[in-house]
């Protein structure tokens, strides 16, 4: 089923962003899930995913090395990804903003224009079978709690890509 998230702008191209509170390991770790998974599907022409946070305060900084480690150990990429802040006009150049758990997706509210709240939404909302909605922060944690955050975030991407096909081929 295509949910109604997002109004598209350039019918041929589609743009998900992914957020979390500083932009260091999960928001970082789910762009490079769907871009993987862009990739293998041949839609990483075509759907455009970057990653931001709420809080800017690493503005420039590398993921976290434990994402990165065990992104890696998964086979996803996070080369070349650097923390940025979400910025306003992120939500007029996104069709989707994902937040990975309630207290972003209502920092997105907060500062999101209302028209563009359809465009907000939880990442895990779109895994088939999900136990919870919400990606805990692995940050303060030990690596467990990233692999915890991988097994959240890929299902989820599944469920997007799936959803990303079907809106591809829906005339706008």
């Amino acid at each position: 089923m295509i949910k109604r998230w997002f109004r598209r702008e350039d019918p041929a191209r589609l743009r998900v962003l992914m957020v979390c509170m500083g932009n260091l390991c999960r928001s970082p770790m789910a762009e490079a899930v769907l871009r993987a998974k862009l990739s293998q599907a041949g839609l990483a022409p075509v759907v455009e995913v970057d990653s931001a946070g709420t809080h800017g305060f690493r503005k420039g900084s590398l993921p976290d090395p434990r994402a990165v480690a065990q992104a890696a150990s998964r086979g996803y990429s996070m080369l070349g990804l650097k923390s940025r802040p979400l910025v306003a006009d992120d939500f007029n150049r996104f069709d989707l903003v994902l937040a990975m758990d309630r207290d972003n997706l209502n920092a997105l509210r907060e500062r999101c224009p209302r028209p563009e709240h359809g465009r907000l939404q939880l990442l895990l909302s779109f895994a088939a079978v999900a136990s919870v909605d919400e990606v805990p922060d692995p940050y303060y944690g030990s690596m467990a709690g990233f692999e915890h955050a991988l097994d959240l975030i890929e299902p989820a991407c599944d469920g997007l890509l799936h959803d990303l096909r079907q809106r591809l081929a829906t005339p706008p």
